[in-house]
């Protein structure tokens, strides 16, 4: 498979919420990365790490929002390993009906059909909104803080 091909099966599948065939997608060791996490970028660098990424994180967004990939560019560079994919997840909040859209550009280094590297910068603040799980975020960013402050 292409890197565009790829990265196709990766972002529907998500939204597909096709959880046990997306660990599929990378090698045995690879090194994916999540920049833009308010709670911090914790690499996953094996098919393991994702296997259970995508079995944790997945389900818990699956049950309050769906949404699918929408205006997908790909760009091909220098690199013919390497893409650069532009896109938003484009969904509805189950409970409310609300809709949304939650920008991101992944950046994917894929080797032998695959992906042995990935940068995805997603707003995180829009799918955290989503999910209702702003006061998480808050709780989150300011315990650290409150703590210190204690001390």
């Amino acid at each position: 498979m292409t890197p565009e091909e790829v990265f196709l099966k990766l972002v529907h599948g998500v939204a597909d919420r096709d959880f046990a065939a997306l660990p599929e997608l990378y090698a045995e060791q690879t090194d994916v990365r999540h920049p833009m996490n308010p709670y911090g970028d914790h690499p996953l660098l094996s098919r393991d790490a994702l296997r259970e990424h995508f079995g944790g994180t997945g389900p818990r967004v699956a049950e309050v929002v769906r949404f699918r990939p929408d205006g997908i560019r790909v760009h091909v560079t220098a690199d013919p390993e390497v893409i650069v994919a532009e896109f938003v997840y484009a969904g509805t909040v189950l409970a409310t009906g609300e809709p949304f859209r939650v920008p991101a550009v992944f950046v994917l280094r894929v080797r032998d059909g695959l992906i042995v590297e990935s940068r995805d910068y997603i707003d995180h603040l829009a799918m955290i909104r989503a999910r209702g799980q702003a006061g998480e975020l808050v709780t989150h960013l300011t315990e650290p803080a409150a703590a210190t402050a204690a001390s």
